[in-house]
């Protein structure tokens, strides 16, 4: 899992992030728990339960049947302290933790490039506790054995992981490079299947970018210290080969720093409203402008693909140039993060803390909301047949073993082989010619983008072939009016 942070014992970074331990979440570091003081802390009746509580940890030191630890009692009211604001978003933060926050702010570590998740309360939807896949890191060992996001580990090394910490969760992915991990995958209600992962060295990625004939296509997997000075040469380049449109994929990128989202914001706008954050602690109210320094000209045509996988960060890109009107969005509903997060630090350990909702320009929060594209285009989802067929398939492990047998395949080759699982498990031949190729390529650098397969691409592209771009964008509705709508529709 990827976590991004900077310390300043100065100034607060407000970053917008996966989390380590828990959901993604957007957070102001700050260096000390007395970075802020707020009128109430110093109130008789909160003197009193601090007090009590202290009380409490002194009696069970001196007087419990057996000799306890004195961090651990610490820890444990820490943790259920936050744990009282159902929120899943606050919560405390052991020694390990920020040593994990440390560990990943290096940019590389040992394991399988997986942004999970872990729910702390019990699910609505009654499934257990299981890790579940926000999204897989490109080129990374989970990207390439074709982990999807939304599916869930129910196992690792054999132990069910609704019964173990995210703690135990992390130490199992991650570790020695070059060791395995194995897991067992659950994807819908029937799907479930075993992969054994070998650990890599996982680096942060940032951006990918290529021309599609006169189209440049800027892909950001996620933002980092160097995200905006990646899209900004990207975009110099693309201006050399004289681009006439702009597509920018923020599909699967899970968030990142705050400030990278609204530096990348500003190569789009010549100033304006990008992003605010609302508290009812004044200080925390704050508008983030966009600087003069729009890099990419307003006769671009500009669309953003978007899935439910981008969270956060892109979430406030995508929103941002939505709500302004300087793009078109094609794909499915993001994920819905809007809420931001403080973290704070009391040697060695410390939590984050909701403190705030980030609004778009049109004063539009987005938690667990979303925001709708334009233009919606989803993938096929499976049908339970389909989602049986394709357990037989995966468990049958015949396509890992073609592409061991057959690692230069040629497409002819390719085809003839998905035409016979075509036969045998009656699944769409276009996947099965999908998951061969994925498996041929394990290996390899996966492409900047696949003009074969990926349908929300495709759709952006014929957009502005079509020359339907400027209409679409002149009919497209702020997140505001959409809201308004919804509202009214509802009353109804």
């Amino acid at each position: 899992m990827e976590t991004n942070q900077i310390k300043s014992k100065h100034k607060w970074v407000w970053i917008a992030a996966t989390a380590a331990l828990c959901v993604l979440f957007t957070f102001a570091l700050i260096p000390g728990a007395a970075a802020q003081q707020n009128p109430a802390i110093t109130a008789p009746q909160t003197r009193n339960y601090s007090n009590s509580i202290q009380n409490a940890i002194d009696i069970i030191l001196r007087n419990y049947v057996e000799e306890v630890d004195a961090k651990t009692l610490y820890e444990g009211a820490m943790k259920g302290m936050f744990e009282t604001l159902n929120d899943p978003h606050s919560a405390f933060l052991t020694e390990s933790d920020f040593g994990d926050l440390s560990l990943t702010t290096q940019g590389s570590f040992g394991g399988v490039g997986l942004n999970i998740t872990k729910a702390t309360t019990p699910r609505s939807d009654g499934k257990p506790m299981w890790v579940e896949v926000a999204a897989p890191i490109e080129d990374t060992p989970g990207w390439r054995a074709g982990i999807n996001p939304g599916d869930f580990i129910t196992e690792i090394n054999g132990i069910p992981t609704e019964t173990i910490t995210m703690d135990e969760v992390l130490g199992m992915l991650r570790g020695t490079v070059g060791e395995q991990v194995k897991l067992v995958i659950r994807r819908g209600e029937r799907m479930e299947f075993p992969i054994t992962l070998t650990r890599a060295i996982i680096e942060v990625p940032t951006a990918k970018h290529a021309m599609i004939g006169d189209t440049g296509y800027l892909k950001l997997i996620t933002f980092t210290p160097y995200t905006a000075d990646r899209a900004r040469d990207a975009i110099n380049e693309f201006k050399t080969t004289g681009y006439k449109n702009l597509i920018l994929d923020l599909r699967y990128n899970y968030g990142g720093r705050l400030d990278a989202a609204i530096d990348v914001s500003n190569l789009f706008f010549d100033g304006g409203l990008i992003v605010s954050t609302k508290s009812r602690i004044p200080s925390e109210n704050r508008e983030f402008m966009a600087r003069r320094s729009m890099l990419v000209p307003n006769d671009i045509p500009v669309i953003v693909l978007i899935n439910r996988a981008s969270a956060s960060a892109s979430e406030i890109v995508a929103g941002a140039l939505k709500d302004r009107g300087r793009a078109y969005l094609v794909g499915e509903n993001t994920f819905g993060k809007g809420s931001v997060q403080q973290v704070y630090q009391i040697q060695p350990t410390g939590f984050r803390l909701t403190t705030a909702r980030y609004y778009t320009p049109s004063d539009v929060n987005i938690d667990k909301i979303g925001i709708p594209p334009d233009r919606e285009v989803k993938f096929p989802e499976y049908t339970e047949e389909d989602a049986v067929e394709m357990n037989k398939l995966i468990n049958a492990n015949k396509i890992p073993a073609f592409a061991a047998e057959n690692p230069n395949a040629n497409a002819a080759r390719v085809d003839a082989f998905a035409a016979e699982l075509e036969k045998e498990y009656h699944l769409d031949l276009s996947l099965l010619k999908r998951l061969i190729r994925n498996e041929l390529r394990r290996t390899e650098i996966a492409p900047v983008y696949d003009l074969d397969y990926d349908i929300q691409l495709q759709e952006a592209l014929n957009i502005l072939r079509r020359g339907e771009y400027q209409n679409l964008l002149r009919s497209a509705k702020t997140l505001k009016e959409l809201q308004e709508e919804a509202e009214l529709a509802k009353a109804g």
